[in-house]
């Protein structure tokens, strides 16, 4: 069985959306029937992103009698997309199946040492905090307030602690980012292969290095043009978008991050800070 994704833009004025949808399932359909294949067509999802100043369409496509209508949320590469992009049905599909997972756990955990209790904790339940984390660069605060309760959560189990007891030493210990700083963590990452060409053409296109009037240290510093907050979406909007936030941070990072020789480097570089940012040492 293989999925398939299309997208398929379409201009705010555009009166043929459902005919072009349509003809192209059709040819879809056609192909895949010549090579012996068949679309399920029941497990086919139709999902609409109204763009800024877009009316709200009442689709409905017909297809080999079959009636395709649209969702409210569709599930790709194991992200669910809400008609709203804001990640929400993503983020409570995250939360529901970590808490799941760490119910069971709970139940063995008399049996586990400490060190076990983490190693399958980060493998079940912490990757999929981390999964595609990156989407939520711009998230607000109170968005992805849940997956950290989650990660608190988790941090109390590994070392058998009362449900309301403080968990930064907790987080500490382990050496895990806090949930936020993981996303961001996840974000320079992207920015550093799109610096260095190995990002794809889209995420390539997002930044450009920074060049000084004059020939100075800053040069070779690896600093990005500094992103504009003017655009049609509003400054507010604009200021959490992955085009934005990724060059942000990126600059704010320090020298010998930004000029990492390769992505390991560069990751064991950008851990080490971010986690001294998150947790600095008490001064003497």
């Amino acid at each position: 069985m293989t999925s398939l994704n299309i997208d398929m833009p379409f201009p705010p004025g555009d009166t043929q959306v459902e005919t072009r949808i349509t003809a192209c399932l059709a040819d879809i359909s056609k192909w895949m029937k010549t090579h012996h294949l068949q679309l399920n067509l029941d497990k086919t999802e139709l999902l609409f992103l109204p763009g800024k100043g877009c009316p709200l369409r009442d689709l409905s496509i017909t297809i080999d009698d079959t009636v395709v209508t649209p969702t409210r949320t569709a599930r790709n590469l194991g992200v669910t997309l809400d008609d709203r992009l804001s990640f929400s049905a993503n983020i409570s599909s995250i939360t529901r199946s970590c808490r799941f997972l760490l119910y069971n756990i709970r139940r063995i955990r008399p049996f586990l040492t400490d060190e076990t209790a983490q190693v399958l904790i980060q493998a079940l339940v912490i990757s999929r905090l981390d999964y595609c984390n990156s989407l939520l660069s711009g998230a607000l605060a109170s968005a992805i307030r849940p997956l950290e309760l989650v990660q608190k959560a988790a941090a109390r189990l590994v070392f058998n602690r009362p449900k309301f007891s403080h968990t930064t030493s907790f987080l500490h210990s382990p050496h895990w980012l806090p949930v936020r700083t993981r996303i961001q963590f996840k974000t320079l990452v992207l920015a550093y292969r799109a610096v260095k060409g190995t990002a794809p053409s889209y995420l390539q296109a997002m930044v450009k290095h920074y060049t000084p009037a004059r020939p100075l240290r800053s040069a070779a510093s690896e600093r990005l043009v500094a992103p504009s907050l003017r655009g049609p979406c509003g400054r507010s909007t604009r200021s959490r978008l992955f085009s934005v936030l990724a060059l942000q941070w990126w600059n704010e990072l320090s020298v010998d991050v930004r000029t990492a020789e390769s992505l390991p480097i560069f990751r064991r570089r950008l851990k080490t800070h971010l986690f001294r940012k998150c947790y600095p040492e008490p001064s003497t």
